[in-house]
């Protein structure tokens, strides 16, 4: 019996340069408009967005630097900076004090209120507009079939 090649088909090719294109080009477009726009990197737009998102706007810092892709230390060093500007306030975790919360503020809330129009225009333009209803369908099909796949080889959980 013949063994699977190695390589990928040309298709399987065509499809995985066109990920790396998206991966790769889409986050450096997103920033070059909240740069322009806010002041600030994707990244850093999305703390303050996942943050606004949850329940009493508070999230565990460990927690949102896993949501948001970071390390504990990079994530510190933002909500320094986020602090001294008011957008967030930082407590110990009163159900466990091994953990600090970080709390979106007045200022913080608007900050993402006024930095969202410009943003959602850019993911809209770039991911969405140049699908068809029927496209978006298959592409969340699709794209949540691999972030699982991606998430459980990230916990520890892949095979292999």
């Amino acid at each position: 019996m013949d063994e699977p090649s190695p390589w990928l088909d040309a298709e399987q090719q065509r499809l995985w340069q066109d990920l790396l294109t998206v991966v790769i080009a889409l986050p450096a477009a997103l920033d070059r408009q909240l740069q322009r726009d806010a002041g600030m990197s994707n990244f850093e737009y999305s703390v303050l967005a996942r943050l606004s998102m949850t329940d009493q706007d508070t999230m565990r810092l460990s927690a949102l630097a896993r949501d948001c892709d970071s390390t504990l230390p990079r994530l510190s060093k933002l909500m320094d900076r986020y602090e001294a500007r008011g957008w967030i306030a930082r407590r110990i975790d009163p159900s466990d004090g091994r953990y600090t919360l970080a709390t979106l503020t007045e200022a913080g809330r608007q900050q993402v209120i006024d930095s969202a129009p410009g943003h959602v225009a850019q993911v809209r333009r770039l991911v969405f507009d140049p699908l068809t209803a029927g496209q978006r369908r298959n592409l969340g099909t699709a794209l949540s079939r691999i972030a699982e796949t991606v998430r459980r080889e990230a916990t520890g959980g892949g095979s292999g």
